[in-house]
């Protein structure tokens, strides 16, 4: 540990002395918002001089406000629509900076009930509204509990182009909308009977993620081995976005991010190195 700090400081000395009284702002994806706030705590510790503020609101807010030159570096959980990806083509790049996965998420109940796997059919049904009480998928006699995310939330993109088949879909099954993932974990561990989604790293003992059931017969779950051999279907990057035309202070930081010096804030949020994905795949 204490070569690979001496390492990081000696690459990222050289730019310390310009980072003076410049605030770099970042905004966007709570998926994303914990490996970036730890990012930046490492970052400072590296160069101290360093002043990095780092906020939510979703992934289309971190796409938006970067465009429009509200923050230094947007973060985001989902790929860019075609209209975002227009409009980012020309002078912002998209970095991806770690992989993850998106759990069915049901409370603890729900699991101990007796429903031990789902299928993406039955997933489906359930946020379309036509699956209405867990005895219909080998459960105890209570109402589904439907949470649904807000429009703008990466993870609800992901969820919805792989279990209804479109990222925009309705789920009229859904009584529910939320916004974070902690937001979504606490009313799922709050209730007996509720079904949501989550990043994988934000399950718990009272928020479970539920195996899912491929069409082969197959059950997968969103742990980091499915993941890796792409058979958990419900997967994305975690990404940031940031101008093509930068400043020293911004670079300096993006050249941390890329390096193996965030690896430490990936792995303790839970979430899988890029190394780790292309590793895999060179197999």
């Amino acid at each position: 540990m204490f070569n690979r700090i001496a390492l990081l400081i000696s690459l990222f000395l050289p730019f310390h002395s310009s980072l003076a009284d410049t605030t770099l702002s970042i905004a966007g994806s709570s998926t994303v918002l914990p490996v970036m706030s730890d990012a930046a705590e490492i970052y400072k510790s590296l160069n101290s001089a360093a002043n990095i503020t780092v906020s939510g609101g979703g992934s289309g807010t971190g796409i938006n406000s970067v465009l429009n030159g509200i923050v230094n570096i947007g973060m985001t959980s989902r790929h860019p629509t075609a209209s975002e990806q227009a409009k980012l083509a020309e002078k912002f790049e998209i970095i991806d900076i770690a992989r993850d996965a998106v759990a069915i998420t049901v409370s603890k109940e729900v699991i101990e009930s007796g429903v031990s796997s789902l299928s993406i059919n039955q997933v489906a049904d359930i946020y379309r509204g036509n699956i209405k009480n867990w005895q219909e998928v080998g459960g105890f006699d209570k109402k589904i509990l439907v949470i649904d995310k807000e429009s703008s939330r990466g993870t609800r993109h992901v969820f919805a182009k792989v279990i209804l088949g479109d990222a925009k879909a309705r789920a009229p099954g859904a009584s529910v909308i939320s916004g974070s993932n902690n937001e979504e974990r606490s009313i799922i561990s709050r209730s007996d009977q509720a079904i949501g989604m989550l990043s994988y790293a934000w399950l718990n003992d009272k928020a479970r993620g539920m195996p899912l059931k491929l069409d082969n017969g197959d059950t997968v779950t969103a742990e980091a081995k499915y993941v890796l051999d792409g058979s958990y279907p419900i997967q994305r990057s975690l990404s940031i976005i940031v101008a093509k035309k930068r400043t020293a202070e911004l670079q300096s930081f993006i050249k941390f991010i890329q390096s193996d010096g965030v690896t430490p804030a990936i792995e303790k949020n839970g979430y899988l190195p890029l190394s780790a994905a292309a590793s895999k795949l060179s197999d």
